[in-house]
């Protein structure tokens, strides 16, 4: 690719960058894609080969395409999710260029566009969209020994338990991935020690609706900001075998061992805090609380739907939870194992540097960044509780479009005016 100009750059071509470029289209703004690798690789090579998505088929979609395939309530593996993001693109003809990795991208001094630097040449644009989506690298915390007799990875690297070494696995994280992992490889017939520290939970289906559908009538998918000291709490939701509701009562009776959040590893001794019962504890208050606002809303408006009083009844705690350990010695309990299920950090360097805070994250509202001319788009929170996710980025991708049509027509309005005044003179 030689060296050219275009009007809108978009970095990224998975959900974000998809989306980002339907709306583009839609008014007409020119613009190309870049995309390191394929169109949504995030799905098809950094998940586990089992993974289905966490929302049903009606709900974990854009509204221009329904998966025709699938029942609506149920959960499209990742690869049939990668496949969607293709067909959709390909409604629309999207300019993505696959293989061209962008490096950086820097303002130009005395030129408003910015020029960014890719594996096949510059690119000249007057804004960039940074879709590059909120997992972009794997984060193992420093606590991680340095052993080379462990196998670690992180849970972006896992596939399936064929790839672990015999012997014990200790999941740390007990988020949508450490949960699910830990499951399958229980189910797999191998010890598991699942590390679980403060998180929410749901339940998958109450009074015969989906958990999105009671986050949508409750208005929760909209809240703008997390709940204050909830901001990195991880939620546990689950859409394999059909859809479940995650319970640590139920995993503790199934086999795997729940130990607390892990607080560091010496000589292959875990340590872990003594805050697991009362994790736990919290995890069911938000669970209850969902219960109890999906009542009152069903009360309140008069829908009729079935109840249900299982919903409630919750097993008791396992013994691992009400005498939790506090030391493991991964020796003497066979564990060979570590899978780091403890999320991703990102790496904006690339970036100008007015587009970053101190600490290297994004400044922006709702996606317009304080640099002019810089977007972000597909993270979380971005501009709602719903941005990560497949239907809430296509909308915040839709008022970036819209501020990108803006600052178009004010631009074409002075070129205009300046073009009057040099015909007047």
């Amino acid at each position: 690719m030689k060296d050219s100009t275009i009007d809108t750059l978009v970095v990224g071509a998975g959900q974000a960058g998809v989306a980002m470029s339907e709306h583009l289209t839609r008014q007409e703004i020119p613009h190309l894609v870049l995309e390191r690798s394929r169109i949504a690789e995030r799905w098809r090579t950094g998940r586990w080969d089992s993974l289905v998505a966490n929302g049903p088929a009606w709900h974990d979609r854009f509204p221009g395409l329904e998966f025709e395939d699938l029942d609506p309530d149920a959960f499209a593996s990742k690869d049939r999710v990668a496949r969607y993001f293709e067909d959709y693109a390909r409604k629309f003809e999207a300019p993505i260029r696959t293989g061209v990795e962008v490096t950086s991208v820097r303002r130009i001094p005395g030129d408003p566009r910015f020029v960014a630097q890719t594996s096949e040449g510059e690119i000249r644009a007057n804004r960039v969209v940074v879709a590059t989506g909120p997992f972009q690298q794997p984060l193992v915390p420093a606590i991680a020994p340095k052993d080379d007799g462990l196998y670690q990875i992180h849970s972006a690297d896992y596939k399936n338990p064929h790839q672990m070494p015999e012997g014990g696995v200790l999941v740390v994280g007990a988020g949508s991935s450490g949960v699910q992992i830990a499951d399958e490889l229980n189910r797999a017939g191998r010890k598991v020690y699942l590390s679980v520290g403060p998180h929410d939970r749901l339940p998958r289906s109450y009074r015969n609706r989906d958990y999105c559908w009671w986050l949508g009538v409750l208005g929760e998918w909209d809240k703008d900001t997390p709940a204050e000291g909830r901001e990195h709490v991880t939620i546990a939701v689950s859409g394999v075998r059909g859809g479940e509701t995650i319970d640590f009562r139920r995993l503790g009776q199934q086999g795997i061992t729940l130990v607390g959040m892990t607080a560091g590893v010496s000589e292959r001794i875990v340590r872990f805090d003594g805050n697991l019962a009362g994790d736990i504890a919290r995890g069911d208050e938000s669970y209850f609380a969902m219960l109890d606002a999906a009542d009152a809303y069903a009360k309140r408006n008069g829908v009729d739907l079935p109840a249900d009083p299982a919903a409630r009844e919750l097993p008791p705690l396992p013994k691992c939870v009400t005498q939790p350990l506090l030391e493991l010695d991964l020796r003497k309990a066979g564990i060979r194992s570590i899978i780091w299920a403890t999320g991703y950090t990102a790496d904006y360097r690339w970036l100008p540097e007015n587009a970053l805070d101190a600490k290297g994250k994004p400044r922006h509202q709702r996606g317009i960044s304080a640099e002019p001319g810089i977007y972000f788009l597909g993270l979380s929170w971005l501009s709602r509780r719903g941005s990560a996710f497949i239907w809430g980025v296509w909308h915040d991708a839709k008022h970036i479009a819209d501020h990108i049509g803006i600052q178009r027509k004010y631009l074409a309005y002075r070129d205009a005016s300046q073009r009057r005044g040099a015909a007047a003179a």
